[in-house]
C-alpha cells in the first residue's frame, strides 16, 4: 500500500520516513522504498525479480513432477548422483540429524524392511546436512545397509522443499519416492519415523 505525497525538494536518498511511500510527479508516480526513490515501472520490475527468486524456493514437489538432478557424497566419500540411479526406483528420505532418536528410529525401520524394498527393486538413500564422517558413524552404529548422503550446501533440500533456505540448520523430515523415469511417484511431507517404512511399502505394493 502506498500514499500520495507532494513533491519535496530533497535528495533522492532519504534518511527517514516510511519504508514505502508514493509521490506524484505530474502524470507519473515515484516510490520511496528503503530510502531510495524509483519510478513505479522500476519498482514493478524489482518486485517481479524478487518474487521470481522467492518462488525458486517453493514447497515440496508434487507427484508426477520431474525430480531435480543431483549429485551428493555418501558416508564413504563416494559421489552418488541421480544419473547413477537412472531407470531405478528409489526412496530419498531426508532426516534432520544423524544419531538423534527420531532419525535413528526411522533409519532402523527402513533397515529392518530393507530386504522387502530390495525385492521390489527399490533403492534407499538417506539425506541430511551432516558431514560424511558423522553419517559414516551413524551408519556403522546402526548397521544401515544403505547409503547416507550429505547435502551440506542445502542445495537439493531447498530445491525440493526439504529446507526453506540455505541457512536452515537441518532438513525437514520428508521423503520422496522417485521412479525410474526420474519423476516423483509419491511425496511424504509428514513422516512418522515409527511407521514410514511400512507406509512406503504399502504404497509400492498397492
Amino acid at each position: 500500500m502506498y500514499h500520495h505525497y507532494p513533491i519535496l525538494p530533497h535528495s533522492d536518498r532519504l534518511s527517514s520516513g516510511a519504508n514505502l511511500r508514493g509521490m506524484s510527479l505530474g502524470a507519473g508516480l515515484f516510490l520511496v522504498w528503503g530510502g531510495f526513490r524509483m519510478s513505479w515501472e522500476v519498482f514493478s520490475v524489482v518486485f517481479l525479480v524478487l518474487f521470481a527468486f522467492g518462488a525458486g524456493a517453493a514447497g515440496p514437489l508434487t507427484e508426477g513432477s520431474p525430480f531435480p538432478q543431483w549429485e551428493l557424497v555418501d558416508q564413504q566419500g563416494q559421489k552418488v548422483s541421480s544419473k547413477d540411479l537412472a531407470g531405478k526406483t528409489y526412496l530419498l528420505w531426508f532426516y534432520p540429524t544423524a544419531m538423534t532418536s527420531g532419525c535413528t528410529r526411522e533409519g532402523c525401520e527402513l533397515r529392518d524392511h530393507y530386504a522387502e524394498f530390495r525385492k521390489l527393486g527399490v533403492e534407499i538413500l538417506g539425506v541430511s546436512f551432516d558431514t560424511p564422517a558423522d553419517n559414516a558413524r551413524f551408519a556403522a552404529e546402526q548397521r544401515f545397509p544403505f547409503r547416507l548422503l550429505s547435502d551440506t550446501d542445502r542445495r537439493l533440500a531447498v530445491q525440493v522443499g526439504a529446507a526453506d533456505s540455505p541457512e536452515a540448520s537441518y532438513p525437514k523430515r520428508v521423503s520422496f519416492l522417485v521412479g525410474g523415469d526420474g519423476r516423483v511417484l509419491k511425496v511424504y511431507p509428514k513422516v512418522d519415523p515409527a511407521t514410514h517404512a511400512q507406509e512406503v511399502l504399502k504404497d509400492l505394493q498397492s
